[in-house]
């Protein structure tokens, strides 16, 4: 049996100091307070007021965005499964928001700024999870020599598609959010205006190594980014479980942080805290940082290169990338006003956003319009798409439904067809 891993508790005296600076009513002079809020439009409706603070109103305003409600039907990990049980992109950036501002409470920090990044870190994200993002990233650099993102197009969606003057700290931190590359200690970054912000975004369109050097420049943007890789790494094993991909948490080691989802959830924010109260940066101790890289190289060995999207499913799903962007762009170019491109994409978001008519849209270069229809789409409305386009083309996608691990007639087909 592993070594047991007891759960941490705050060093005597950070707590202490927790407590202090409460009674005493003093604030964390690293935190962003409301007054600092930066928008790209000075407008009245959108200025703060006591009951609808700075970025309460952020808050609101990615939660009432139609992107906001596709996450219900994007993957997380798991792609092809229909379980309710399994987490999906949606419980994701609840369970990332919780992991936040509770670090961020602790902290002192603004927890409403912390909410509303976390609510729109990932408005931008592919159906089909990180394998999505890799198919539409391939398929737009072959055409373009411009890589797709998903933090990246958060921003588009939040700032350029639905123009809800959301402000810099927020864009900052979902852009800056990306949980795939570890830091030990995360010092602030340098965008601060919003030419610095558009700067950086076209650098990750043309650099794919800009995507490393991002830091967001505030502490609760940071809190957000390492709460993004807490969130997922317990919360995958215990999917992983559910589906039987993995027998035991034995399976995992660990000499800090712990193996299964509440530990390490508590462990990791005791550790913070522990690290960075009191100071301008949001840091890790070097066990913490240590074990949280070996249970991330553990989740991709044992859970994510053998699931996401099944391995006798990856090459037919990337082929169904290339077949609808390539059809979605052909009836772009040739104006093709009956192809869902325009009916269910430009018609929609012309409609849901406040400033786009469709010939100003049709400006976009016809490449960024089909990344931005493919992006948008959930899982389920992705195959419904491509049966309706492609009814000749014969797709055998394995779906592991909610009987699977029940006995079946041996004339009960464990394929779902997509003719």
């Amino acid at each position: 049996m592993p070594a047991e891993i007891p759960y941490l508790e705050l060093r005597p005296d950070v707590a202490e100091a927790i407590e202090n600076d409460r009674r005493m009513g003093r604030q964390n002079p690293f935190a962003t307070p409301d007054s600092a809020v930066i928008r790209r439009a000075d407008i009245a409706h959108d200025r703060a007021t006591l009951t609808r603070p700075a970025f309460a109103r952020d808050i609101e305003k990615i939660l009432n965005i139609p992107a906001y409600n596709r996450y219900a039907d994007k993957t997380q990990v798991f792609s092809l499964v229909d379980n309710d049980q399994i987490c999906r992109r949606g419980l994701h950036v609840q369970l990332v928001s919780r992991i936040a501002r509770g670090i961020g409470a602790l902290l002192g920090l603004n927890c409403e700024l912390i909410e509303a990044i976390a609510y729109g870190h990932d408005v931008g994200h592919t159906p089909f999870g990180h394998a999505g993002e890799r198919f539409l990233s391939s398929a737009y650099h072959r055409r373009t020599e411009r890589y797709f993102n998903h933090n990246v197009h958060s921003v588009r969606v939040l700032d350029v598609l639905y123009q809800r003057n959301i402000s810099l700290q927020v864009l900052d931190g979902v852009l800056c959010h990306n949980g795939e590359f570890a830091c030990q200690t995360l010092r602030l970054g340098d965008i601060k205006d919003f030419p610095t912000l558009d700067a950086r975004v076209e650098a990750c369109c043309v650099d794919e190594a800009e995507i490393e050097r991002l830091r967001p420049a505030t502490l609760e943007g940071c809190v957000v980014r390492v709460s993004d890789m807490i969130a997922y790494v317990g919360k995958d094993r215990q999917d992983a479980l559910s589906l039987g991909t993995i027998s035991s948490l034995d399976a995992f080691g660990s000499d800090y942080i712990g193996r299964g989802n509440a530990q390490i959830i508590n462990n990791l924010t005791v550790d913070i805290v522990n690290e960075s109260y009191g100071k301008d940066h949001i840091a890790l101790s070097e066990a913490a940082f240590e074990d949280l890289k070996r249970a991330k190289r553990q989740n991709y060995d044992l859970i994510y290169l053998r699931e996401g999207l099944a391995e006798d499913n990856s090459n037919i799903v990337e082929e169904m990338f290339e077949d609808m962007y390539e059809r979605l762009l052909g009836d772009l170019v040739e104006g093709n006003e009956s192809s869902p491109v325009f009916r269910h994409h430009i018609a929609q978001l012309c409609a849901q956003s406040r400033n786009w008519t469709k010939e100003r849209y049709l400006q976009t270069p016809p490449d960024q319009i089909v990344v931005d229809y493919l992006a948008s789409m959930t899982d389920g409305y992705f195959l419904a798409l491509y049966r309706h386009l492609f009814p000749e083309k014969q797709r055998e996608i394995s779906v592991r439904d909610y009987c699977a691990d029940l006995p079946r007639p041996e004339s009960a087909s464990k394929t779902s067809s997509l003719p």
